[in-house]
């Protein structure tokens, strides 16, 4: 398959879908937004695509948690048709408020017999945060598809309950041993500068920016990828040979930004 097709499914309070579409196109691939509503009344529409993305924003104003009732449309309506599409081999990508939903409606694989043991709760500033933060993939298990190829990222964050926490120490033990903890903040630049509030942005246990399912397919991250496709987005591009902050392996006169081969990785996976 040269082009795969992307259901990028957005509900109301979503406000990435746009970008986000825009950098799977960059990337290769055939996106399409849709409205959630769509899915429910046509849940069989799915098997037309081979990737899905739910994207960040604020789905339902994050009214009673950040997305906790677009988990709850999908746990309870949606679930055995998302299983399916996972089980058949296809990608699924959550970012930001899409990790938040993922990790929520349990395809993230962090459910067990008691319930959901792992979620995305305040950040520890009791606030919203929006800065530029380092990342470190860490591969200890069965690689995650999203980050094949790559090492390290710089990418914004922008949220307010982006703090990963578990339900205890076993659980968290569990899930670096699965290596399901794949993306980290990292404390400092390559020049051992401090990274955005010194690195991890909102107290997330074992500095956990991202976690995949135990399959490699299924990817929530809270920093935004498609906030840095372009060089010019990076908060440093005019001077980015003496820049500071440059926290990847790459030099001013860069063709793309760091998070545009996370989508690449999604597209060239079905080519």
């Amino acid at each position: 398959m040269s082009q795969p097709n992307i259901l990028i499914l957005r509900a109301p309070g979503t406000n990435c879908d746009a970008e986000t579409a825009y950098a799977f196109e960059r990337a290769g691939g055939k996106p399409q937004r849709i409205h959630l509503n769509r899915l429910l009344e046509r849940s069989d529409m799915l098997a037309d695509y081979q990737v899905l993305c739910i994207p960040g924003g604020f789905s339902y104003g994050d009214d009673v948690a950040a997305g906790r009732i677009f988990a709850n449309q999908i746990r309870h309506h949606l679930a055995d048709t998302l299983n399916a599409f996972r089980d058949a081999g296809k990608l699924i990508l959550g970012i930001c408020n899409g990790f938040q939903v993922l990790i929520k409606c349990g395809l993230l694989d962090t459910d067990d017999s008691q319930g959901p043991a792992a979620t995305l709760t305040w950040n520890d500033s009791g606030r919203f945060i929006d800065c530029w933060v380092p990342l470190q993939v860490r591969a200890e298990g069965p690689p995650c598809v999203y980050l094949a190829g790559i090492e390290r990222l710089y990418l914004p964050v922008a949220h307010a309950e982006g703090k990963f926490v578990t339900r205890d120490a076993e659980t968290l033990d569990r899930l670096q041993q699965t290596g399901q903890l794949v993306l980290r903040y990292r404390s400092a630049d390559d020049n051992d500068n401090p990274g955005g509030l010194h690195g991890n942005p909102n107290g997330s246990l074992r500095d956990v920016a991202g976690i995949c399912d135990r399959t490699g397919r299924v990817f929530g991250l809270m920093p935004h990828p498609e906030r840095h496709i372009d060089p010019t987005q990076h908060p440093s591009w005019t001077r980015r040979q003496d820049s500071p902050v440059q926290a990847s392996p790459t030099h001013a006169d860069q063709a793309e930004g760091d998070g545009l081969q996370v989508f690449r990785n999604a597209v060239e996976y079905f080519q």
